[in-house]
């Protein structure tokens, strides 16, 4: 039963790690982010919404398809880019 359980968290922190990494891509073509500040962003707007950064990224990942972000991740995610916007950066 052990097994069972490390097997199905291993499985969710797999899906978790590919969804972040899918929302750091959309920070960095859409918001001209690179990598690393790209993580910065998603660990910042995290943080400042009380949101899991997996939720957060889930959130990003949906965004291009569902066409709005929930405000306070909007508001946090505007709050985050302010300092390092680029002239394409724009959420």
């Amino acid at each position: 039963m052990a097994l069972r359980e490390e097997n199905r968290q291993l499985k969710e922190g797999m899906l978790g790690r590919a969804r972040i990494d899918q929302a750091m891509g959309v920070l960095v073509a859409l918001g001209g982010a690179t990598p690393d500040e790209a993580w910065d962003l998603l660990r910042e707007v995290s943080m400042n919404t009380n949101r899991k950064l997996r939720m957060v990224a889930e959130i990003l990942v949906g965004w291009p398809v569902g066409g709005s972000l929930p405000d306070d991740v909007r508001e946090a995610l505007d709050a985050a880019v302010g300092p390092r916007r680029r002239s394409c950066g724009n959420f």
